[in-house]
């Protein structure tokens, strides 16, 4: 195997591999990328067998071949080379020679036979969809993703399809639950499926780069697949059932408050601040015209602010977990105004974007 590429074309490709090579060592073959000349073609493959990536680099192929190097190295050396234009040949044993003007570097490789197949890639039968309305969906919904290993189910996002072109997104770790509707058209989603945190969150990065433009998404058995420019990523699906989330929201809470959604957030990030550490635990108490926010921390002391609100309803004292309800209120677009929705002290509340219909976001309350 024998090739040219330029730099900048290689290091593009490369930095998608980074963060999906398997770090433990399971399998010292995870810790490589794949390099596939073919063609005219050179192709770069990583894959911890959970999440796969394989990127197009363009190039001259001077000989065809396979090999596999350390992904981590191969992205450290080519962002030091000199010169723009990078060489990269096969030695005897699977060594891999790089060379770009006077540098020579010699590493490692291994057999390319040793590496995982990745699964074959129909376009033909993906679903095209604005890639900035599903970067944004991910966004308002993988942050409640339960990071409990146990409860292996909500490990992900819920993705289904509802009627009329409708896709939805559900996350909870049994605190708080996001939800998300969008108009998108169909994905070819028979059944609801549950995609893998680190499969969001690899996609969600390749979504924030480049234009916004459109990306393609399919879902074939157990794997979602994503094809966004000359960038293929594959997630292996998680094999569970997700809880039936629409028994856990309220539904007609009685008392409502509107409240300035920039205003709120500065409110909760400072009195947050005197919260216990672990449980970051706020009392809020709604009363006609006004929302009490205090924290009672006895190793540090108190905090309480009080900011305006438009609020229908009993007097209700409630006290929330901060970071849960800072987290929503980061991820929302901060203009215009929240509506906090309350039944009691003790009963689920949920947050909605005022005047936005098809996200809310559910909140259970915390005993102070």
């Amino acid at each position: 195997m024998e090739t040219k590429a330029k730099r900048g074309d290689l290091l593009a490709t490369l930095y998608w591999t980074q963060s999906i090579v398997e770090r433990r060592n399971t399998m010292p073959i995870l810790a490589n990328v794949l390099i596939e000349c073919q063609r005219g073609e050179i192709r770069l493959t990583a894959t911890d067998l959970e999440v796969g990536v394989r990127g197009h680099v363009d190039g001259e192929v001077a000989k065809e071949g396979t090999v596999t190097v350390n992904a981590k190295k191969l992205y450290e050396i080519i962002r030091e080379v000199p010169n723009e234009q990078v060489q990269l040949k096969r030695l005897e044993n699977d060594w891999v020679e790089i060379k770009s003007g006077k540098s020579v570097f010699k590493i490692v490789g291994m057999d390319a036979r040793e590496f995982p197949q990745f699964p074959k890639i129909d376009s033909k039968g993906l679903s095209t969809t604005p890639a900035s309305t599903i970067r944004e969906m991910i966004e308002r919904t993988i942050f409640s993703v339960s990071t409990d290993e146990t409860r292996y189910s909500l490990n992900g996002v819920f993705v289904e399809e509802s009627e009329g072109g409708k896709i939805r997104m559900v996350s909870t770790d049994g605190h708080r639950l996001a939800f998300e509707e969008r108009v998108l058209g169909s994905l070819g989603l028979t059944k609801g499926v549950i995609v893998p945190r680190k499969g969001l969150s690899e996609l969600k990065k390749l979504l924030e780069s480049g234009e916004d433009g459109v990306v393609s998404i399919g879902f074939r058995e157990n794997m979602g697949l994503v094809i966004k420019d000359k960038v293929e990523l594959f997630m292996r699906l998680i094999d569970g059932d997700f809880p039936d989330y629409t028994k856990v929201i309220p539904k007609g809470n009685p008392n409502i408050a509107k409240i300035e959604h920039h205003e709120l957030l500065q409110a909760l990030r400072r009195v947050s601040i005197l919260s216990s550490e672990r449980y970051k635990g706020i009392k809020m108490e709604f009363a006609d015209g006004k929302v009490s926010i205090s924290a009672n921390n006895p190793d540090l002391g108190e905090a309480v602010e009080e900011i305006e609100a438009e609020y229908k309803g009993k007097p209700i004292s409630i006290g929330f977990n901060a970071r849960y309800l800072l987290d929503v209120l980061t991820v929302l677009d901060s203009e215009g105004e929240v509506d906090i929705e309350l039944k009691d002290e003790l009963s689920p509340s949920v947050i909605r974007k005022t005047g936005k219909e098809g996200y809310l976001y559910v909140l259970m309350p915390m005993r102070l």
